[in-house]
C-alpha cells in the first residue's frame, strides 16, 4: 500500500497559510494550553481520547485546527473556513492539506506547531500518524515528529557553521534545526515523498534547503561539510518475503549495515574540524560486548569518535515494537508473523542483544591519534544535550592532544555542578562507597576510590595534579608512580566528561 500525494508549494497559498496559523495562534504552548496538561501529556503517549473530547464541537480558531491537523478528525467546512480565513477551504483543498468530503474536511497530513529550546518555532508537515488510521502504515509512509528525531535535535551542536548536512532527511525536521545556525543546508532523501513533504515545510517556514533525491551520502559526492547529521533508517529488518518495508525507518540493508556504513564513510564528507552526529541501532552477538563492534566501525573511519549506548532490547522486544510501530496490532496473524521474522533473523546471525545510542563523529584539525570514547549511558540526561556535546568534543579534542606529564602538570578544578556521595556501614567511622555525582550534561555518577576522592577534594585549580598527588601518596602511603598514573588517568576521565575543568 502507497500514500497519496504531499502537499503542494503554492507561495501565495503559502503565505496565507502562514499567516492564519500565525494568527490562530498555533503554536506549541498555545496548543498544550488548549487542550490542557492531561490531554498533552496523553496526547504525547499517541492516546488521543481526552485531546478529542477536549476540541469536541470546538469553533475557536485553535480547537478547529487541532481536531482537523493535530487529530486527523472531520472537520465543518464551514468551521476550517473560520479558521484559516485567508487560505479558505478552497485553497486548504489546492494545497492538498485537507479533502472534501461533503459538508465536511479531512486533513490529508499532520501538521502541528514544533519548537526548539532556543524560542524558535515552525510547522511541521508530514503523513497522518497511526492513530488517525485503522490499519497498517503504507510503506512510503512520511514520518513526522517523533522520539528518534527529538532525540537527535537535543544532541546536535548548535555552533555556528557555514555548510550543514541532514541525511535522510525525511520530512525536513534536522533541517528546520539546522536552519538556525547554518549558512547553507543539503537534505538528502531516497523517498520523493519524504523530499515533496521537506519541500513543503521548507516553504511553509520560509527556509531554504538544497534537496537532493538519492541514497544516504551519493547526492554529496565529493563535497565537504561542518555539521553532518542523520536519523537514518536504522532499524534492522529482516529481509525476508511478506515483511514489509518502510521508507522511513528501513535501509535496504541486511542487519545493522546502514549504520555501519554511515559511521565509516561520512567522513569523507568532513571538513577539518567538521562533526557527524548520527542515530543508529547495532547488534551484539552473544559473548561479544558492543563496544567491539563499534570499535571496529569507529576505527575504520579515521574520526574521533564518541558513542553513547542509550538502550539495549532483546531480539524479541525489538521484534515486539517495531512490528507494532508498523500498525500491526498483538494477536493477528500478521503481527505474529512478522515477529517471528524478526527472531529467525536475528537467531541466523546468533544476535543477543540489540542496542542504540548516539554517534557522534570528529575530523580533528592537527595531525594526531584519534580519540575513542564508547560509553553506555541509560540514565536521564541534560536537554538540550548539544551544549554538552560541543564541550565534550573541546575536552577531547584538548586531551587527546597532551601526554600524561601535561595532564599532572594542569591545575584542575571541579565543576560547579559536581557533588560527592559518601556510604558507610552502620557505625562505620569512615564511608567504603564514595561516589561522585555529575548535575548536568551526561549526569555522570563514578564511584571512586581513597585516592580518587583525595585528588578531586583538592582541586580547585590551585594545584596542579602532580603536586596533588605527590602529597596524597605520601600521606596515604601510596608509590608515587603509581598515584601519578591512576590520578592521570582519573584526571582524562573526569575532564571528557566536563567534571574537571582545567585552570
Amino acid at each position: 500500500m502507497t500514500s497519496t500525494a504531499t502537499p503542494r508549494t503554492d507561495p501565495a497559498l503559502l503565505d496565507s497559510l502562514r499567516q492564519d496559523l500565525a494568527d490562530a495562534p498555533f503554536g506549541v504552548d498555545e496548543v498544550r494550553a488548549r487542550l490542557g496538561d492531561l490531554a498533552a501529556n496523553a496526547l504525547g503517549r499517541e492516546q488521543t481520547l481526552p485531546a478529542r473530547r477536549a476540541v469536541a464541537g470546538a469553533r475557536d480558531a485553535l480547537g478547529v485546527l487541532v481536531g482537523c491537523f493535530g487529530l486527523g478528525l472531520p472537520t465543518a467546512a464551514d468551521d476550517l473556513a473560520r479558521a484559516l480565513p485567508r487560505t479558505g477551504v478552497t485553497g486548504a483543498v489546492t494545497l492538498g492539506i485537507v479533502e472534501p468530503h461533503g459538508a465536511h474536511v479531512v486533513a490529508t497530513c499532520d501538521l502541528r506547531p514544533y519548537g526548539d529550546d532556543e524560542g524558535r518555532s515552525w510547522w511541521v508537515a508530514s503523513d497522518p500518524t497511526d492513530h488517525t488510521r485503522t490499519g497498517p502504515l503504507p510503506v512510503d509512509h512520511v514520518l513526522g515528529i517523533g522520539g528518534a528525531s527529538s532525540t537527535l535535535a537535543s544532541w546536535t551542536p548548535r555552533t555556528r557553521v557555514a555548510r550543514a548536512l541532514d541525511v535522510g532527511t525525511g520530512c525536513g525536521v534536522q533541517a528546520l534545526h539546522l536552519s538556525g545556525h547554518a549558512d547553507a543546508v543539503v537534505a538528502t532523501d531516497l523517498s520523493r515523498r519524504a523530499l515533496g513533504y521537506a519541500a513543503f515545510n521548507a516553504a511553509l517556514n520560509q527556509a531554504d534547503w538544497d534537496l537532493r533525491e538519492g541514497s544516504f551520502l551519493e547526492p554529496v559526492a565529493g563535497e565537504a561539510f561542518d555539521l553532518v547529521v542523520s536519523n537514518p533508517p536504522f532499524v534492522i529488518t529482516p529481509r525476508s518475503a511478506g515483511v514489509p518495508l518502510y521508507e522511513y525507518r528501513d535501509g535496504g540493508a541486511a542487519g545493522d549495515a546502514v549504520v555501519e556504513a554511515l559511521t565509516k564513510g561520512v567522513g569523507a564528507h568532513l571538513a577539518p574540524g567538521g562533526v557527524a552526529q548520527l542515530l543508529g541501532n547495532w547488534e551484539t552477538a552473544a559473548g561479544q560486548d558492543w563496544r567491539e563492534r563499534l570499535g571496529e566501525w569507529v576505527a575504520a573511519s579515521g574520526l574521533d569518535a564518541w558513542v553513547v549506548q542509550r538502550d539495549v532490547q532483546d531480539p524479541a522486544e525489538y521484534a515486539e515494537l517495531w512490528s507494532r510501530d508498523g500498525g500491526h496490532l498483538p494477536g493477528t496473524s500478521e503481527y505474529e508473523a512478522l515477529v517471528g521474522a524478526w527472531l529467525d533473523d536475528f537467531a541466523a546471525r546468533g544476535v543477543e542483544q540489540i542496542g542504540f545510542g548516539i554517534i557522534t563523529l570528529h575530523r580533528p584539525t592537527t595531525q594526531r591519534a584519534p580519540f575513542v570514547d564508547l560509553v553506555e549511558l541509560t540514565g536521564p540526561v541534560a536537554s538540550p544535550m548539544g551544549p554538552t556535546i560541543v564541550a565534550g568534543l573541546a575536552a577531547r579534542d584538548r586531551l587527546a592532544g597532551m601526554d600524561d606529564d601535561q595532564v599532572l602538570d594542569t591545575a584542575w578544578t571541579c565543576a560547579a555542578d559536581v557533588t560527592t556521595e559518601t556510604h558507610a556501614a552502620p557505625g562505620a567511622s569512615d564511608p567504603n562507597v564514595i561516589v561522585l555525582r555529575q548535575g548536568g550534561g551526561l549526569a555522570r555518577s563514578i564511584r571512586l576510590d581513597t585516592l580518587d576522592a583525595a585528588l578531586v577534594s583538592v582541586s580547585d585549580g590551585e594545584l596542579t595534579a602532580r603536586q596533588s598527588l605527590i602529597a596524597i601518596s605520601a600521606l596515604l602511603d601510596l608509590p608515587t608512580g603509581e598515584s601519578l598514573g591512576a590520578g592521570a588517568a582519573l584526571v582524562r576521565r573526569l575532564a571528557a566528561d566536563g567534571l574537571l575543568l582545567p585552570g
